[in-house]
C-alpha cells in the first residue's frame, strides 16, 4: 500500500472477478493488501502470452451481466507493456465503462527519474534477441533518436539485462545518454543515467532484477 492510494484498495474490496496474468500472482496480492478478502470467493480468469486468442471475449463475460470486473498484472500497468488491453478493448466495443485506477507505471516512472526527454519519448517493448538483429535495432533507434530529440524506452526479460546493456554500451555512440532504472518502488530501487562512455568503467549486476532502460542521442 505503499504505492497505492486508498481508492484502489476500495475496488479490490467490493470486486469479485478479476482477470489477471497468473492466478497464483494475484491471489498472493490481493491478500497481502486485502487479508479480510475471502479467497474462496474471488474469481479469477488469466490473460497471458499462453491464452488463446478465441477465448478472450468470454473473460468480459461478467461485466455483460453486471458485475464489477477487475484487470491485474504481476508487475507494472495493466495494458501497457503488459496483457489487459484486449479486454479493455473488448469493453468499449460493448459499451461498458472503463476505469483506469491510479497506480504506478515503471515505464513513466523511470522517465520522470531519468533527466531524459519526457516531452518526446517511444515505447519499443523488447529488443531482438539475436545479437546482429539487436545491434541493428539499437543503432537505428538512436539515430532516431538522435533526429527527432527523442527518448528510447525498452525492457529486457530481467535474465537477460546485464547481455542487453553490455549490448547497449558497445553499441551506442560514446556521447549518447543512457539511464537504467532497476527495483523501482522498492527500498533497493537505483535509477542511473550516464554517458555511453561514462558507463564503460561502472561496474553492473542487473541479474533477474526488473529494469527500464532508455536513452536519448544528440
Amino acid at each position: 500500500m505503499s504505492v497505492l492510494p486508498l481508492s484502489v484498495l476500495k475496488v479490490i474490496e467490493s470486486t469479485q472477478y478479476f482477470v489477471v496474468e497468473h492466478e497464483k500472482n494475484a491471489r498472493r496480492f490481493i491478500k497481502a493488501i486485502c487479508p479480510q478478502k475471502k479467497q474462496a470467493e474471488l474469481k479469477l480468469s488469466t490473460i497471458n502470452k499462453f491464452t488463446d486468442p478465441t477465448e478472450i471475449p468470454e473473460l468480459i463475460g461478467p461485466c455483460l451481466n453486471g458485475f464489477d470486473l477487475g484487470i491485474i498484472s504481476d508487475a507494472g500497468c495493466p495494458g501497457v507493456a503488459d496483457p489487459g488491453a484486449e479486454i479493455v478493448n473488448l469493453a468499449h466495443k460493448n459499451g461498458i465503462k472503463v476505469v483506469p485506477l491510479t497506480g504506478p507505471s515503471s515505464i513513466l516512472l523511470a522517465l520522470m527519474a531519468s533527466g531524459l526527454n519526457g516531452q518526446k519519448f517511444a515505447f519499443h517493448g523488447y529488443l531482438p534477441i539475436d545479437k546482429a538483429e539487436r545491434k541493428q535495432s539499437i543503432k537505428q533507434l538512436e539515430k532516431e533518436s538522435e533526429q527527432n530529440n527523442q527518448t528510447q524506452i525498452f525492457i529486457e526479460t530481467p535474465y537477460r539485462n546485464n547481455q542487453l546493456l553490455e549490448a547497449l554500451i558497445k553499441s551506442l555512440k560514446p556521447d549518447t545518454q543512457l539511464c537504467v532504472a532497476c527495483n523501482l518502488s522498492l527500498e533497493d530501487e537505483f535509477i542511473l543515467t550516464k554517458t555511453t562512455n561514462n558507463w564503460r568503467t561502472t561496474d553492473f549486476d542487473l541479474h533477474k532484477k526488473p529494469c527500464i532502460f532508455m536513452f536519448l542521442a544528440g
